[in-house]
């Protein structure tokens, strides 16, 4: 799995961290091993200027997904892709009430990050449950092979 990270803040958080546990949720996937991620990390004012660009919404936020081949099917056996981009804000996400270390916060967000690259949502409650319960379910397995 080739992954470039690209910290575009002062967070010093392990960037070596973030690659493992998108390579895990990739892997876990089931996404041929020489598919593409890209990481930034950005501070606040980076992710506010993303979130109102794209979204179309005020403020920062703690991550977004940008995908790249949106068409292709996703598979080991479909060959590699580019699955595309994801950007965290530790910044933002340090700010939020968490119930965990930033560490762990860092680590769920890159995994709910790599669910909307394969196009996995939570604009619905049946869609939340699914995803939400996919993200705990690789960050715990992730977790317990480290």
């Amino acid at each position: 799995m080739a992954i470039e990270i690209t910290n575009n803040s002062e967070s010093t958080t392990d960037e070596s961290e973030i690659v493992a546990v998108a390579k895990f949720a990739l892997d876990r996937m089931g996404i041929h091993p020489d598919s593409d991620l890209d990481i930034t990390i950005v501070d606040e004012a980076e992710m506010e200027a993303l979130h109102r660009q794209w979204m179309d919404l005020p403020g920062a936020t703690d991550v977004l997904s940008f995908p790249m081949d949106e068409l292709k099917p996703f598979s080991a056996a479909t060959g590699p892709g580019i699955v595309g981009d994801i950007v965290l804000c530790p910044a933002f996400a340090a700010k939020q009430p968490l119930k965990h270390p930033l560490e762990t916060e860092i680590a769920l967000l890159t995994t709910h990050g790599v669910l909307h690259l394969l196009g996995m949502d939570h604009q619905e409650p049946e869609e939340e449950k699914t995803m939400f319960a996919l993200q705990e379910a690789i960050l715990a397995e992730w977790q317990g092979a480290k």
